[in-house]
């Protein structure tokens, strides 16, 4: 089997969520406790960090991830979705995983796999722990799939748990206010293993404190001792924040959302010293530096072009897209700024109307679909962002909305590319956009 072949097996043989959406998950962990088993259960044999969240998870997992690289640590990396290749969601120090383990994984398996009909994620993270024993990591930062109680990932037994945020997403399968969302999210919160909550609300925090206390461990709270005293933007995808331990500290994810996300890495990393990992300065300022050089990071507010400026970014959900909105409008109101052009396309079962409320009214709209099942068909987007008050044209792929909006852009102006993952994963399939994870 080649790896082709294997990633198509896993294309086509178990449900992947982000085309198909709804059918392909599958509440509980009967079929990970069974796979994981059947392969010696090989997350127990290095540490782990467990992250989950509605938004920033990625952020947070990735430049954990550079930071422990940089102190001397052979470190897993488990993320998801993918934007251009699977192998983009399994790596070590950095490096994806081989191309021959997946297609070897699959091929060994697929008996024992069969009767299970696993999901796509539940084959994928086995293929992880699986793949980080292999390469006998020290530590692995794994982030959560979906929620967190019932997520296959939460068979670990990590160092630390981390839970970014929480809003309305996947309502479908969390629930649909915000305690019956950070219930499932707090489900990774384990006996005598500390938990960083990164924000919180007066409707989330009791539900986290709650579970601290019926487990008996610790829990803080990043957003009650903010480390960050302010932050300057050199460039769109540049930003120095200040911190009374750390002057000067330069980031190279620079959307409005880091800098809550950059304060529960900091809340992460003392939480990490009190478990005696050493970790010095020089790594926690490489990892923030250089998180997407050494991580492979892409599509978290990342300029991909210049002249006009071209920035793309995976949020996808209200609680995401305000501060996306936010800073684009702070953007297009600066001194000789040009004209805002947005390329939109939405997945059908998210929040659309909120999102539409959010989004700046002085744009112009190039709105499209991505090329996958779930995604929202154009010219219904179109007719929602109207009743928002956004004016635009429809485009049946990305590829044809990006290149009008350049075409008819100035220098000055900047377009945005966003609204789905599946948006930004297909700008990056562009020739002209594509580069290797």
């Amino acid at each position: 089997m080649t790896y082709q072949e294997a990633v198509e097996y896993l294309y086509t043989q178990t449900p992947l969520f982000q085309n198909v959406g709804q059918e392909a998950y599958k509440e509980g962990l009967y079929n990970t406790v069974t796979i994981d088993r059947h392969l010696g259960c090989p997350h127990r044999l290095y540490k782990t960090i467990h992250v989950a969240g509605t938004n920033g998870k990625g952020s947070v997992s990735h430049t954990l991830a550079a930071i422990l690289q940089a102190s001397g640590f052979k470190t897993g990396l488990y993320t998801s979705p993918h934007l251009t290749d699977f192998r983009e969601r399994i790596r070590v120090n950095g490096k994806p995983v081989s191309p021959d383990y997946v297609a070897k994984f699959i091929e060994k398996n697929r008996e024992f796999l069969e009767p299970l009909h696993p999901s796509f994620f539940e084959v994928a993270t086995a293929m992880a722990f699986s793949w980080f024993a292999e390469q006998e990591v020290d530590i692995a930062v794994i982030e959560t799939g979906l929620g967190g109680r019932l997520d296959c990932t939460n068979i670990i037994r990590p160092v630390l748990s981390i839970i970014t945020n929480i809003g309305f997403d996947h309502t479908r399968f969390l629930g649909d206010t915000l305690p019956r969302i950070a219930f499932e999210k707090a489900g990774i919160i384990k006996k005598n293993v500390p938990v960083v909550i990164g924000e919180y609300s007066e409707e989330t925090r009791p539900v986290f404190e709650r579970k601290a206390e019926e487990v008996s461990t610790r829990i803080t709270f990043a957003q009650d001792n903010c480390k960050i005293i302010s932050q300057n933007y050199i460039n769109p995808s540049k930003v120095i924040y200040e911190t009374a331990a750390l002057p000067a500290l330069e980031s190279g994810l620079a959307g409005l959302c880091q800098e809550k996300n950059a304060n529960t890495i900091l809340t992460a990393i003392d939480e990490l010293k009190r478990r005696r990992f050493k970790i010095p300065e020089a790594a926690i300022r490489k990892g923030f530096r250089d998180v997407c050089r050494m991580t492979g990071l892409r599509g978290r507010w990342q300029l991909v072009s210049k002249k006009p400026d071209i920035i793309c970014d995976t949020g996808h959900n209200s609680h995401g897209l305000k501060y996306i909105a936010r800073h684009l409008e702070e953007l297009s109101s600066k001194p000789g700024a040009g004209q805002l052009r947005i390329v939109m396309g939405m997945v059908n079962d998210k929040d659309i109307t909120q999102v539409l409320a959010l989004m700046p009214k002085n744009a112009h709209y190039y709105f499209t679909q991505a090329s996958v099942k779930r995604a929202l068909d154009a010219g219904s987007l179109r007719d929602l962002a109207r009743d928002a008050g956004l004016d635009g044209r429809v485009y049946r792929t990305v590829a044809q909305a990006v290149k009008t909006a350049q075409r008819e852009a100035s220098p000055q102006d900047l377009i945005f590319v966003g609204g789905s993952t599946f948006v930004v994963a297909d700008l990056l399939t562009m020739p002209e956009f594509f580069i290797h994870g």
